[in-house]
């Protein structure tokens, strides 16, 4: 499909040309770089709209808190919500697979940002400090972490269990967590064409307090996510 092959193209070029400028950002201070993260995930609406007629919907802004430690759990469908919920939420921390880091230039600049890498479904000596890296960065930065507890980019309609991490998490941080749905795999799936002339829908649902036992809460969050993406799909 031609519109796709031209989103893809722009949309790469464009990263590749950012992370090329901001290349002096990595011996600067950290919010320098944050900037050029943002500018990412407009950049990818831009590319949406202009080559796909893909429009974003943001519903339930106003469930993000103010004042107040949070992290942030989302589903996750495309690369689509790494780069753009950067430009709504603090420039959120995330939590990455280690082998994103080793990629030339654009693993310099997660690494400078803070992103927080761990080996999956590995037992090494260098995810033995993973929590800590996380309770660590939260207390010197008002920046949300955020978890995408299916772990993968997974099929729009495909219910998969959440991870335990997030729940372990949730109880190590002590923060409310704001859960967010979303239907970008209806556009860009893992695999697959890119479908235009679509609507993004992201959904922030109102917050799961501190406090719960890790059962409970790994079952709420869950089912409050599968059940928003059900009325948005």
């Amino acid at each position: 499909m031609i519109r796709g092959l031209l989103f893809k193209l722009f949309f790469y070029t464009g990263t590749i040309i950012v992370c090329l400028i901001f290349i002096p950002a990595l011996i600067l201070p950290k919010k320098i770089m944050l900037i050029g993260g943002k500018i990412l995930g407009y950049w990818i609406r831009i590319c949406l709209f202009i080559f796909l007629s893909v429009k974003i919907k943001v519903k339930g802004i106003e469930n993000i808190p103010n004042n107040t430690a949070f992290f942030i759990a989302s589903l996750h469908q495309s690369l689509f919500e790494t780069f753009f919920l950067q430009t709504i939420f603090n420039s959120p921390v995330f939590i990455l697979k280690k082998e994103l880091l080793k990629i030339p230039v654009f693993g310099w600049h997660l690494k400078k940002i803070g992103s927080i890498s761990i080996y999956r479904d590995k037992i090494k000596k260098e995810n033995l400090d993973f929590y800590e890296k996380i309770i660590s960065i939260t207390k010197v930065s008002n920046r949300p972490v955020i978890i995408f507890p299916q772990a993968t980019r997974t099929p729009v309609n495909e219910k998969i269990p959440f991870k335990k991490g997030v729940s372990k998490i949730y109880k190590k941080l002590n923060f409310i967590c704001v859960p967010v749905a979303l239907n970008s795999g209806l556009v860009w799936p893992k695999s697959g064409k890119l479908s235009p002339n679509k609507t993004i829908t992201i959904s922030i649902l109102k917050n799961i307090p501190a406090g719960l036992n890790t059962e409970n809460f790994q079952k709420k969050i869950e089912e409050d996510l599968y059940t928003e993406l059900d009325n948005i799909l």
